[in-house]
């Protein structure tokens, strides 16, 4: 490559990406063949980007991810995956989830892999939902405006400040069912970009992720000037979960986990059949 080509980045504000995208988006990172231009927004906003092909790079759903492997393909670093991590079911008081079949359910977009891993858990959830952003779900449940919703990110950890309880555990489900981590969020890239640009773009990521795990005081103020919730210890607990060893690189777990919930989503009928290899060390390039 004769000279760097400059490409366009999007992340979420949360924590996790922040940390992990720090170094990279501030010159920690050095590259002669590529750079970027960063774009910050709630994740089914990316997912929404994504499915028009307007970024590079982008972190994305799974459950995006599955829709869009005709023009994207998954690096191995940038996820989060792990265990003990998936979306919550709350609600106002406890009741059995059957009983909210057809009720009203806030969702924080019908792309997040919280809103495919409701699907295959009881379609039936999936009858009245409501999609929000995010950070809008908790209050709207409290308000009585949603009989339940379906909480992911710092809202793991605040749920109960708010007096609402938690009725399913969909990551819990999800490892016991498949013995498996659980994918929410990984790097999309698109495959136009070819080996090369990609390859760099992966060991960028992971270079960026451990820069961050050296020094996290360093991107503290990054992170704390996009955080919705910015109490330090719901911060750093929020890290500590999100990003952890397969953000850094998947692995073969990883990528077995993602063809899982890929291949679970194709069974029930959610997507459709994968043309072209998921990941992008495998893939097929345009």
């Amino acid at each position: 490559m004769d000279k760097q080509l400059s490409l366009s980045l999007g992340y979420s504000p949360c924590p996790n990406d922040t940390f992990s995208f720090y170094a990279l988006t501030h010159g920690k990172v050095p590259s002669g063949t590529v750079s970027f231009r960063e774009t910050l927004n709630d994740v089914e906003a990316l997912n929404r980007m994504a499915m028009r092909g307007t970024l590079d790079i982008t972190k994305v759903s799974y459950h995006a991810a599955g829709l869009l492997l005709d023009r994207y393909c998954l690096l191995r670093s940038g996820s989060a995956l792990g265990r003990g991590c998936g979306p919550l079911l709350i609600a106002r008081e406890a009741v059995e989830t059957d009983t909210l079949r057809g009720k009203k359910i806030a969702i924080p977009g019908r792309l997040t892999t919280a809103f495919l891993l409701l699907s295959l858990y009881d379609r039936g959830l999936t009858e009245n939902v409501i999609p929000m952003t995010f950070d809008r779900v908790m209050e709207e449940v409290e308000r009585g405006n949603a009989d339940a919703g379906l909480i992911i990110h710092e809202g793991r950890f605040t749920f109960r400040s708010r007096g609402l309880v938690e009725l399913m555990d969909l990551g819990q489900w999800w490892e016991e069912t498949s013995g498996l981590p659980i994918p929410l969020g990984g790097m999309a890239a698109r495959r136009t970009l070819g080996p090369e640009v990609l390859n760099e773009t992966g060991r960028m990521i992971r270079e960026s992720i451990l820069y961050a795990r050296k020094t996290p005081e360093e991107a503290m103020g990054y992170i704390r000037s996009h955080a919705r919730e910015m109490d330090r210890d719901v911060i750093m607990d929020h890290i500590g979960l999100y990003v952890n060893n397969f953000s850094i690189d998947m692995g073969e777990d990883g990528k077995t986990a993602v063809k899982e919930l890929i291949s679970r989503a194709v069974a029930a009928g959610l997507f459709p059949e994968p043309d072209m290899p998921i990941f992008c060390d495998e893939a097929l390039y345009d």
